[in-house]
């Protein structure tokens, strides 16, 4: 073993595939991209973000308190990273980068047509100490029909890996049967 700062454990516990977070604030829809987040708990399902007052979105999210989190595959990945190295502020970023708006059922936060997964979600609390909201989703839509699959993983500093091959082990899964695929 060889001793590393500790700045990069980030790269060694990604929490999960970069995603896009959507709000939409007096009418004006907006996206980021987003690595910093984690699954709370199954029941409610809660997941924790990191989104700073440095993001446009933030005062959007905190305005409205809800927000839509999509999961795009792989071959979104420029459009990804592009959308992290421009700000709302100034860019409308569904225009630039042709992303399609649809209509979410609980929140005025739009899903991205494009991702392969959009969750409704309300923030239930933050912690403002370290600008982490935690969020419960409300409703979950899944592009069923989607060829790739694939989801993008943040390595830092612009590395990315994609999602490799699927090992599943769910018969083996005894004391965890009863929560939901």
């Amino acid at each position: 073993m060889k001793e590393v700062p500790a700045s990069g454990a980030f790269r060694q516990l990604e929490p999960g595939p970069i995603v896009l977070v959507t709000t939409s604030h007096q009418g004006k829809p907006n996206i980021m991209t987003m690595g910093f987040h984690m699954m709370i708990q199954h029941e409610p399902p809660l997941i924790g973000c990191v989104i700073g007052p440095w993001d446009h979105s933030y005062s959007a999210l905190r305005s409205t308190g809800e927000c839509v989190i999509a999961i795009p595959t792989i071959d979104l990945t420029r459009t990804v990273v592009d959308i992290g190295n421009c700000s709302g502020d100034t860019v409308d970023k569904f225009e630039r980068f042709g992303l399609t708006l649809q209509p979410a059922r609980s929140v005025a936060a739009p899903l991205i047509g494009e991702c392969l997964a959009n969750i409704e979600c309300r923030v239930v609390d933050t912690v403002d100490a370290y600008n982490l909201f935690i969020l419960e989703a409300e409703r979950l839509w899944v592009d069923t029909d989607r060829k790739e699959r694939r989801t993008l993983h943040h390595r830092g500093d612009g590395v990315f890996a994609a999602d490799g091959d699927v090992l599943d082990f769910s018969e083996r899964m005894e004391k965890w049967r009863h929560l939901p695929r």
